[in-house]
């Protein structure tokens, strides 16, 4: 019986350090620590720095997109990426569906928040949807890392529950933007939501 227990606790006690010790990575960098720090992580990984305008220009995924750093109390919480350049109402859904498929093939995600599929159907029209529906079209997932995979697969049901608990402080979730002009781009987000604010401050 004691050694059962003991086991039990350590299992947690791994599973509640190992998700302290992993968080949200953004092209391998962890969504953490302080903004200069961070600064110096992006440019190495090629983004070009604007400090009077404090944001990045750079290359993701294949397209042109303008990167800013979000902190709480000075430590990094989020990167966002927003397209560089505007695209029509068919490209966009392209573009959205393209980015569900790919964040659901590497393996590296869980599906977040809702049930279901994200995927746009082609005939949808949401340029009606957003304007009168008030329609957001969004997709969240929820990062794992082959450390957090491993972990999941050897503890027990109960244990899970405190694993997704963890996990779910690990968000990478994007989408649809509409401008004044009939033209759409997509908004991404890496956050950390250990350092997000929770009242505080207040």
């Amino acid at each position: 019986m004691k050694k059962s227990l003991l086991t039990c606790v350590f299992a947690i006690t791994a599973t509640l350090m190992l998700a302290q010790n992993d968080v949200t990575k953004f092209m391998g960098i962890p969504v953490d620590g302080y903004k200069p720090e961070m600064i110096k992580k992006l440019q190495a990984k090629g983004f070009a720095y604007d400090s009077k305008l404090d944001y990045f220009r750079g290359e993701f995924n294949g397209h042109k997109v303008i990167l800013r750093i979000v902190t709480n109390n000075n430590k990094v919480w989020r990167i966002v990426l927003v397209d560089a350049s505007m695209s029509s109402e068919t490209d966009i859904k392209i573009r959205f569906n393209s980015l569900c498929r790919q964040f659901e093939k590497t393996g590296r995600y869980m599906h977040g928040a809702y049930e279901g599929n994200y995927i746009i159907p082609e005939d949808e029209d949401i340029s009606y949807e957003m304007n009168v529906n008030k329609k957001r079209y969004e997709a969240a997932y929820m990062q794992i890392s082959e450390s957090n995979f491993e972990e999941y697969t050897t503890i027990s049901e109960q244990e899970k529950e405190r694993f997704f608990k963890a996990l779910r402080q690990k968000w990478v979730w994007f989408m649809i933007n509409k401008s004044n002009y009939r033209e759409y781009y997509i908004s991404m987000c890496y956050d950390n939501m250990n350092n997000e604010a929770d009242g505080e401050d207040l």
